[in-house]
């Protein structure tokens, strides 16, 4: 998640927040400080989670593209006429 995504589902996040302090009569349960801490928790674990899956697309891409320069360097004509040579001498054709 890059910055303006994280800094806009926190911004919703204090919408929402305040919305649900607004609504409510009375100070903060310690049940609803749980479930905020439970929430935060998650949402901590869920932003790790989705850094682990950017990355690892990322380093596949990476490897992807490295594959495919390889590949096009190799079906060059000037590569593959050099190496159809070199096959025909050490073969005798």
């Amino acid at each position: 998640m890059n910055g303006p995504e994280r800094e806009g589902l926190v911004g919703r996040i204090r919408q929402m927040r305040r919305q649900s302090a607004a609504v409510a009569a009375g100070p903060e349960t310690p049940a609803d400080v749980a479930r905020l801490d439970a929430l935060h928790t998650r949402l901590a674990h869920l932003e790790g989670m989705v850094q682990g899956l950017q990355d690892s697309v990322y380093r596949e891409s990476q490897r992807q593209d490295k594959r495919l320069a390889d590949l096009e360097a190799q079906i060059e004509p000037a590569a593959l006429a050099a190496e159809l040579s070199k096959h025909a001498r050490e073969h005798g054709l």
